[in-house]
């Protein structure tokens, strides 16, 4: 059921993305990148890492995994920089670099190397994404 859910909310929050990129916020061409203060990243830390224990000690009872907090804790980060990215929030890069890492441990104890590569991958990937970002979001501060 968990991620069944969780698809559906990646559909919902994909939908909301294209919306806001295209078309939301308070300029014509879509949202602009945006960085967080300080305060609001540490809601989002401390929200996820509640919920990671909540869900964690839910997986413990109720399930074999062997790893029930980095589970909970890659899901619940994915569902936070999933709703950064549609708001085009800088530092989602940051939380992504972070989740992937986990995951690729995660992937190579399950012994799915094809996937721990893919994902080392992406974590090129992030580096360059959120280089790109960065140099965008100063360009618009300064035009």
């Amino acid at each position: 059921y968990m991620e069944s859910g969780l698809q559906i909310f990646y559909i919902v929050m994909a939908i909301y993305g294209w919306y806001q990129w295209s078309r939301g916020g308070t300029h014509s061409h879509g949202v602009t990148i945006t960085a967080w203060s300080i305060k609001t990243h540490a809601l989002a830390i401390f929200g996820v890492l509640l919920a990671t224990l909540a869900s964690g000690l839910i997986l413990i009872k109720t399930s074999n995994a062997y790893f029930p907090f980095l589970d909970s804790f890659t899901t619940w980060a994915s569902i936070v920089t999933t709703f950064m990215v549609a708001k085009k929030i800088l530092e989602n890069w940051i939380y992504w670099f972070v989740i992937d890492f986990v995951s690729v441990f995660l992937f190579i104890s399950r012994e799915l190397y094809i996937t721990a590569f893919l994902f080392t991958g992406y974590l090129i990937i992030i580096v360059f994404g959120y280089l790109a970002w960065k140099r965008s979001m100063l360009q618009t501060k300064r035009g």
